[in-house]
């Protein structure tokens, strides 16, 4: 392991979070959401980020795939390399909230310790755990991309909720059902929540 060099200082920057939030006039937070391949992790958390765009609202959406075409690239699946992503992520994420942004994430993220790990390095009230919901049998139906009859097959090796483990969140913020709720649904109940903790007028 590298030791970490004592050389290296964090700088403070010259604008602050809150001067940006204020700016924006509205907070900064990290919606995350968490749940099988398939849940509708993705679709939900551009639905939403495309209605607080529609807002006038600072936001952006990192999602799974994306990242790891790039930032990602050199991570595999093992469970120290999922452990990494999740890391990385939480980092990026919290730059984002640092800039006044409202960030969705859409990661599969199956670990509740990696989960707790990016709350902690926020503060109270930044992390808002999402847990879509949503049966094995019903993301098997909707994977278009096969990736489920592969990993059935042993095709994908430690695939989540097949092969590997998925963890449900113990205490999220909240839960959506995507198999009772429509997007619309899904995504007002976002709102709702986010303008009831004031996060969005």
């Amino acid at each position: 392991m590298v030791e970490k060099k004592s050389n290296i200082l964090w700088h403070e920057a010259t604008v602050q979070k809150e001067q940006r939030q204020k700016s924006n006039a509205h907070k900064s937070c990290v919606i995350w959401f968490t749940g099988l391949s398939g849940a509708g992790k993705s679709t939900l958390a551009n639905a939403l980020d495309l209605t607080l765009f529609d807002f006038g609202m600072k936001t952006y959406v990192l999602d799974g795939d994306n990242i790891r075409h790039g930032l990602n690239k050199d991570l595999c699946f093992s469970n120290e390399d999922r452990k990494e992503n999740i890391r990385r992520i939480g980092e990026v994420a919290k730059l984002f909230v640092g800039a006044g942004t409202i960030v969705s994430t859409a990661f599969i993220s199956p670990f509740q310790e990696d989960r707790n790990s990016v709350r902690e390095i926020l503060e109270v009230g930044e992390f808002i755990e999402v847990f879509v919901k949503c049966g094995l049998d019903e993301c098997e139906r909707r994977d278009v991309k096969g990736f489920y009859k592969k990993a059935r097959s042993g095709t994908i090796p430690s695939f989540t909720g097949i092969s590997s483990p998925y963890e449900e969140p113990e205490r999220p913020e909240l839960v959506i059902d995507t198999e009772q709720k429509t997007i619309e649904e899904s995504v007002q109940k976002v709102l709702s929540y986010l303008r009831v903790n004031g996060i969005i007028h």
